[in-house]
């Protein structure tokens, strides 16, 4: 790239310049023949040049090149605006935030003024995106992002085909959009400043928070913090989980191993009140607890990421759950015993005592509509006596006498004013194909719990494939490969039923290990062909073949596929049923 050249426009003088420089040459050379002295010599020589010169410019020399017009030319000053600018260098008083704000709006700063006088200056800073301004007084450098990549390529397609000299960039070069190497073309020149230290930093970052909780109210909502702690090898961390008026709630002190390690903070709180509580995770050194948070007063590069918010959303009970059995059983028996003592839980029974069954006029007395099985119990009215073809329902716990008085519901202002259903041991032909498909609404629009129990009429056994039921279990029901009667069969838990809490019943792994071994074998279990995708598999147990089979599922819908009276009643004791 040339920014100058020279151009000859007169050319055609070029060889009558040529023969004049030359005659000129010769009539010198023969006037000074014999010519001593040095002032001869000069003399000859400024005569030489002069003629050289005047050929030079027969030929009219013309010099041309470029230079910045003022003001007509466009340069970009961007500034870094992210919370990284709050880090505090090592031997360092002031932020790098600090020490950028000086250099861009300090009465100092006279290169502005220099650069303006050549350019049209255009002033932008940047963190999650890019924003104008006019003097940088807007920096706050509380930017959550530092999007370096996504800002520079925003400079390129708004200043596409205009003069754009160069974009100066001021940062501390850490960007949160860039995995592998910046793509700068179609971009003017970029002049980065690199605004910081590259020495090793103390400092205490919570990575990633998280909430674990349970519906239940009185449950106890977990709280881990993983904590990032650099430089403070050997000196304790604490963490404190404060509530929204400032109380402390739980504390915990760790101490790191190395110079550079990860911390895992767990907490165990009970909020106060139901709802939307909000909580707030605070990270500092120990001996720096009682020190105000600011940069001054701590060794720490930051104190952007000391600390997180944190919202646990306690919902509002009770919650009603409504258990269907196809015959009477001990599991609604020991359901029942464990929840009716607590204030968050109604479980509504609907169970069936008898089966319908065809309509024959000798099976009653003349003139009897009614099931025989209600004759004695009193004067019923027509309506409230079930019929031949209708079986036989016990409704228990609801709430009024009107409340499951059809059977099961119909209609979706009925059955959506329950949270879960508990389908135990019952055919797919009990449901209407109405009612089948308004328990898949309940379940994928309604955003209802749903739960089947094995048994001699569930899953496969029941007929549920290619019904609306059976298509929203995470196992296919297609008939699986004929094998003898399993025999008693023990339940180990898999990686993924260890890491979930309503799997376990104990406090540690060695208990819920014990409690496993201890456990009543399993006398049956429904076979399923296949688990489907995105479903986990909570536990299995071992055939007599030694070859493993799922035993407990979990998927868009919670399935459970065989638990015997024995299992079920040493699961479903106190408040562990939860």
């Amino acid at each position: 790239m040339f920014f100058a050249a020279l151009i000859f426009s007169g050319w055609n003088w070029f060889w009558p310049a040529m023969a004049l420089v030359g005659l000129t040459l010769l009539f010198l050379i023969w006037s000074y023949r014999g010519a001593v002295g040095g002032v001869r010599w000069i003399c000859l020589v400024l005569k030489i040049l002069g003629v050289g010169a005047l050929a030079f410019c027969l030929l009219e020399p013309l010099w041309s090149g470029q230079r910045a017009r003022p003001g007509s030319n466009l340069f970009a000053i961007i500034a870094d605006n992210s919370q990284g600018m709050q880090i505090k260098d090592p031997g360092e008083k002031r932020s790098r935030g600090e020490l950028l704000r000086e250099s861009l709006i300090s009465q100092h700063a006279a290169w502005q003024d220099s650069l303006e006088q050549n350019f049209e200056v255009r002033r932008y800073f940047f963190d999650a995106r890019l924003q104008a301004t006019k003097d940088f007084g807007e920096l706050a450098f509380d930017g959550r992002a530092s999007a370096i990549g996504s800002t520079l390529r925003t400079v390129g397609e708004r200043y596409r085909g205009r003069p754009l000299a160069g974009v100066l960039l001021f940062t501390d070069g850490n960007a949160t959009d860039i995995r592998n190497d910046l793509d700068l073309s179609g971009l003017p020149p970029v002049y980065p400043v690199v605004v910081g230290s590259t020495q090793p930093i103390k400092d205490i970052a919570i990575q990633q928070a998280r909430v674990t909780q349970t519906a239940f109210e009185d449950a106890p909502v977990s709280v881990q913090g993983d904590v990032n702690a650099t430089g403070y090898g050997g000196e304790s961390v604490t963490g404190q989980l404060l509530d929204a008026s400032g109380k402390k709630v739980a504390e915990q002190t760790l101490r790191p191993r190395k110079e550079q390690d990860t911390l895992a903070f767990r907490f165990q709180l009970r909020p106060e009140k139901s709802g939307i509580s909000f909580y707030r995770l605070r990270l500092r050194a120990k001996q720096e607890l009682g020190s105000p948070d600011t940069l001054d007063k701590t060794q720490e590069a930051t104190l952007a990421n000391n600390s997180t918010v944190l919202a646990v959303d306690r919902g509002r009970g009770p919650y009603r759950i409504l258990y269907v059995s196809g015959r009477p059983n001990w599991e609604f028996k020991f359901l029942n015993r464990a929840v009716q003592e607590d204030e968050q839980i109604q479980l509504v029974g609907l169970i069936r005592v008898a089966k319908r069954e065809p309509k024959f006029n000798f099976l009653g007395r003349a003139g009897e509509t009614s099931n025989p099985l209600f004759r004695g119990f009193g004067n019923q009215a027509p309506e409230e006596v079930e019929r031949y073809d209708q079986p036989v329902l016990v409704r228990l716990n609801t709430r009024d006498e009107l409340e499951l008085l059809g059977g099961f519901p119909r209609t979706a202002e009925e059955l959506y004013a329950y949270h879960a259903i508990i389908v135990d041991d019952l055919e797919a032909e009990f449901f209407t194909p109405d009612q089948a498909t308004l328990v898949q609404k309940f379940v994928s629009e309604r955003g209802g719990g749903f739960l089947m129990l094995g048994g001699m009429e569930s899953f496969q056994q029941g007929k549920y494939q290619r019904t609306p039921i059976g298509d929203m279990l995470p196992v296919y029901l297609d008939r699986p490969e004929e094998a003898a009667a399993p025999g008693p069969l023990h339940l180990n838990l898999t990686r993924e039923g260890w890491l979930q809490s309503w799997a376990r019943l104990r406090d540690n792994e060695a208990d819920e290990k014990t409690r496993l071994q201890g456990m009543a074998p399993f006398q049956v279990l429904n076979k399923v062909r296949e688990v489907k995708p995105g479903a986990s598999v909570i536990a299995t147990t071992r055939l007599a073949t030694r070859r493993r089979e799922p035993l407990a599922r979990i998927g868009a819908v919670p399935v459970i596929e065989c638990l015997p009276s024995s299992l079920r009643s040493a699961s479903y004791r106190g408040s562990e049923s939860r």
